[in-house]
């Protein structure tokens, strides 16, 4: 018996049990029947569409494996995951120097653009811990090509400046830990798939040893999107600056809204790719939380075999929710308070700058009317 939930049906919203009744039951299961409450577990497709995944299907598959006594169906089920994450953290780095290579473009003109029409001490304070490249690179000549003083107002450089000050802190901090996470997923990604683990015990030594990394990708996911509000915070404020007459032939403002857009569908693309890795290492946590011992048990709010006589006993309800209990509450993993924080830091920056041209434009209006 197993229980879904709501919204599985293209025209009515209810729920469902299926029925699975089997006619070669073994006799050493002839006074069981197989409950799964699986009302917890699906994929939104729409508001009002829910469906199973394809990894929560054979997730689900796998409880009956077990129950049937298959542990060796179960054990490649794993086995399978752990080959589609070496697959996935192998097309990470191209993902990732695609989205890197947009963002030193757009850093690049960025950098010089506020060389252009600002004071380069007070834009660069410290050069040499802004540069976007090696030797050679645009920043390490603004001060040969640019000796002027400022061209717009210190109260409207001030925003950019500290733009580009945060987006080149964040970006050192990204590019150090994005070496070395590349790096240690080279590395599982050759051991492991040189040989998938087979046995119980070597499949949860391999999940653990990438319990780290995973760890370590989800902090790169949020790096990323990070580095992306505050790069498109920079364009905008460039985008600004630019709409003054003396700063506006220094800045191709196409050019860099084709770049924010470019960096944002690589963005999409990096993050998608990375979130692949983890996705399938989290369906072998799910199995390995459940089944450690990748035999049968009963799992609270999930599933449990029952005889006849508790089946009796329930009044010959066979609604699964009734017995296996309730799960305990899980915590959300991947909610990180201070990101969060920062993230609204950013966004809060950006509706202020929005509210106070809102007012601004406001203003002129009722100037113009006359109020």
């Amino acid at each position: 018996m197993i229980a879904i939930r709501s919204n599985f049906f293209y025209t009515r919203t209810v729920p469902c049990e299926l029925w699975h009744l089997d006619r070669g039951k073994p006799e050493a299961r002839r006074d069981q029947v197989l409950m799964i409450d699986a009302r917890n577990h699906y994929r939104k497709v729409t508001r009002k569409i829910y469906d199973f995944s394809p990894e929560q299907l054979a997730n689900l598959t796998a409880i009956v494996w077990l129950y049937r006594g298959q542990t060796g169906r179960f054990l490649d089920l794993v086995r399978g995951y752990f080959g589609k994450v070496c697959d996935e953290i192998g097309l990470v780095p191209a993902e990732l120097t695609a989205f890197d290579e947009t963002l030193l473009e757009l850093r690049d003109q960025l950098h010089i653009f506020a060389g252009s029409i600002g004071s380069l001490d007070k834009v660069f304070p410290k050069a040499a811990d802004l540069r976007v490249r090696d030797a050679g690179d645009a920043v390490t000549g603004l001060y040969q090509l640019f000796d002027t003083g400022s061209l717009v107002s210190e109260d409207k450089l001030r925003p950019f400046r500290d733009a580009l000050s945060e987006l080149a802190e964040t970006s050192s901090d990204y590019q150090t830990d994005r070496d070395a996470l590349l790096s240690e997923l080279d590395s599982f990604g050759k051991i492991t798939a040189e040989g998938i683990p087979e046995t119980n015990a070597d499949q949860h030594a391999a999940r653990q040893g990438f319990d780290p990394l995973a760890d370590r990708i989800k902090g790169m996911v949020k790096q990323v999107d990070l580095l992306y509000k505050l790069a498109a915070r920079a364009g905008q404020l460039a985008h600004d600056l630019a709409g003054e007459e003396a700063a506006a032939e220094f800045h191709d403002r196409r050019a860099a809204s084709r770049r924010i857009k470019q960096l944002d569908e690589q963005r999409k693309a990096a993050v998608e790719q990375l979130k692949l890795a983890v996705y399938f290492h989290r369906q072998i946590h799910w199995l390995q939380d459940r089944f450690p011992d990748a035999a049968f048990a009963a799992v609270p709010g999930l599933c449990k075999a029952v005889t006849r006589a508790e089946i009796e006993a329930a009044d010959w309800s066979l609604t699964p929710g009734r017995y296996v209990g309730v799960a305990p509450p899980e915590e959300d993993e991947d909610f990180d308070f201070e990101q969060t924080l920062r993230d609204i830091h950013v966004e809060l920056a950006d509706l202020n700058r929005e509210a106070a041209e809102l007012a601004e434009r406001i203003q002129e209006n009722f100037e113009e009317l006359g109020v």
